[in-house]
């Protein structure tokens, strides 16, 4: 086994987070694409670990089907009752035996540690032979233990706030709580943590403390990001990493090449991926596996949840779910693209259209006002204004083809299953529910009639009338 590869990642997510005040686990909660857990399964994976363990306890239900789900390797251990941090790790010691190489204890609700910093965390742990390497920051230390040095800089021990002195207190490093550990010194460690403590928990930094005094070489690795090492216990911190994960990925794809107007108002997932030269606009959501191609103008305005868009296609105000838009197509304002859509390459979908599971042909127009659903579109294809494909007659769906360069004219209604041949038309105003062959034209509509003198008759002493007898006389 490679040295720098840890015998073992240990994530836990135990915890029952009363503070998030919610049904659902804490480390459920989602931030950029991702849960809490979920980040946290990524980075220590970046890691290549020999084995992901994490440690579930409250919700252990649903954590368990999310670590799967996100991590279909990683190994659960149940921590039935949360009695410390230190009583978790020796829950997968007891479960799983001893560890033979590093092994990496961090958090799921950690959702802003990079991989690069454990690797360093590492790196150094190595590097130094050490026993324990503590990950720590600097800035405000408030409910932090302190890292407590020697005159020389030399690491001695962990103490927390509580019981700290005032010149302890006055400390400004900080103990991070995510370790790298030498797997054979911290099983025997662990069995000898006790619950002396107020709290009459198990903690790990406990183990810091044991190791030390055997006389084991003891590291420290600094966070360049203290945000990084910060912990999520209420939404108004789930908040704040959200921003602050938003940011950072938002400089990411600023850096790559892509145009982002107003960063404050733009909020892209983890799991996006953006083009170069592509633009995003104000007020912009992208969410799940969307990608966007080069060149692509995205907003102001849009939702865009696990859709690809093609090079240079434009999106306004629009709201897109598991659609396909192709290149140099324009799509919105004010228009919802729902699953199953594809769009082929510079078609347009225009103001206030609807499709569902709907094909648009190359170059096809369906430009405003209409619901297109289980329908299939020929190339350049005109679909009129106030245009409905009638799908559903409330118990099936229903198909509906319609041909290459026809014209579906304004206020029509398409009952399917129906179909409009290459080049037909329909008239303005028709409900066709029967096919119209190709180069036909489709009427279904009653005869105009005109009352001749109505609005005299039956509207005397109204304006309407006043106006008709005196363009009559004239």
């Amino acid at each position: 086994m490679s040295e720098s590869r840890p015998a073992a990642v240990l994530v836990l997510a135990a915890g029952e987070g009363r503070r998030m005040k919610s049904r659902l686990p804490k480390v459920l909660h989602s931030l950029c694409g991702r849960s809490m857990v979920g980040h946290a399964l990524a980075v220590a994976g970046e890691l290549d670990p020999e084995r992901l363990v994490v440690v579930v306890g409250h919700g252990r239900d649903q954590v368990s089907a999310e670590v799967t789900g996100q991590s279909p390797g990683a190994l659960v251990v149940v921590q039935d009752q949360q009695l410390g941090t230190g009583h978790a790790v020796r829950m997968v010691t007891e479960t799983l035996g001893d560890f033979r190489g590093t092994v990496v204890v961090t958090y799921g609700d950690m959702p802003l540690l990079r991989g690069q910093t454990l690797r360093e965390l590492v790196d150094v742990h190595h590097a130094g032979g050490n026993a324990v390497t503590v990950l720590t920051a600097t800035g405000d230390p408030a409910g932090y233990g302190r890292i407590v040095r020697d005159a020389d800089g030399a690491f001695l021990r962990i103490v927390e706030q509580r019981d700290a002195t005032p010149a302890e207190l006055a400390i400004d490093e900080y103990n991070s709580g995510c370790y790298a550990f030498d797997g054979a010194l911290l099983a025997d460690a662990i069995k000898r943590v006790t619950t002396d403590n107020t709290q009459q928990q198990e903690y790990l930094t406990d183990v810091v403390g044991i190791l030390r005094g055997d006389g084991h070489p003891i590291g420290t690795v600094l966070a360049a990001d203290v945000a990084e090492i910060h912990g999520v216990n209420d939404r108004v911190q789930l908040a704040a990493a959200r921003r602050a994960l938003n940011d950072r990925i938002l400089e990411h794809w600023m850096r790559a090449g892509v145009t982002i107007v107003d960063p404050a108002t733009t909020w892209v997932d983890v799991t996006v991926t953006i083009g170069q030269d592509a633009e995003i606009g104000p007020q912009v959501q992208l969410t799940g596996a969307t990608a966007i191609a080069d060149g692509a103008r995205i907003g102001p305005g849009c939702l865009l949840e696990d859709t690809v868009v093609g090079e240079d296609a434009v999106l306004l105000h629009a709201v897109c779910r598991q659609a396909e838009v192709g290149p140099g197509v324009t799509v919105g304002p004010y228009a919802f693209l729902r699953p199953g859509t594809r769009i082929s390459e510079n078609a347009h979908i225009g103001c206030h259209v609807e499709l569902k599971n709907a094909e648009v042909g190359p170059g096809a127009k369906v430009p405003h006002l209409t619901y297109v659903g289980d329908a299939h579109i020929g190339a350049d294809a005109n679909i009129g204004a106030g245009t409905i494909f009638a799908n559903y007659d409330g118990v099936g769906k229903h198909h509906t083809d319609v041909g290459e360069h026809a014209f579906v004219g304004s206020n029509s209604v398409l009952v399917a299953p129906v179909a409009i041949g290459d080049g037909a038309y329909t008239a303005a105003g028709s409900v066709i529910t029967g096919d119209v062959a190709s180069g036909e034209l489709g009427v279904a509509r009653g005869r105009q009639h005109n009352s001749h003198g109505w609005v005299e008759r039956n509207r005397q002493g109204t304006r309407s009338a006043d106006a008709a007898k005196r363009a009559r006389s004239e």
